[in-house]
């Protein structure tokens, strides 16, 4: 029996269909959203190389993951359940998997982008990287 669900938010229509189908299919579980601040997404400097870290940056994305869990809570309130949340700093896909490691997770669920094409070779697929990397069961919703 699975007693600790992992599931990735990010506020994407994807990461929603994630926590519904957790909520819905393990509703005896403790659910946990975790959200991933991605330091990459600062961008890079003007020498090219270095990404650049802002203070601004990173407030800002600290409120938006706050955002996410905070909407993440009243999307399982809604459904009659009550989540924990936690958030993390990394590249998600690694995040994600470290998190249900360190925690204990039995399970984790997470929502499918669907790219395809160039986008999906640039920015690969958090998905299949924890798929790949999971010691645990993956779920992903479409």
């Amino acid at each position: 029996m699975t007693k600790t669900v992992l599931v990735a938010v990010d506020g994407s229509p994807q990461s929603e269909e994630a926590l519904d189908h957790a909520l819905e299919e393990h509703p005896e579980a403790e659910i946990v959203a975790l959200t991933v601040v991605d330091p990459a997404e600062a961008g890079y400097s003007v020498e090219g190389a270095a990404p650049d870290f802002p203070q601004e940056w990173y407030e800002t994305a600290e409120q938006e993951a706050e955002n996410v869990l905070e909407d993440a809570e009243e999307r399982a309130e809604a459904a009659g359940q009550s989540i924990t949340t936690a958030s993390g700093v990394g590249r998600p896909a690694n995040a994600i998997v470290q998190y249900a490691d360190d925690e204990g997770a039995d399970h984790i669920v997470l929502g499918s982008h669907g790219r395809t094409g160039m986008s999906r070779i640039l920015l690969g697929s958090v998905a299949e990287t924890v798929m790949r990397r999971s010691k645990v069961p993956v779920t992903v919703v479409r």
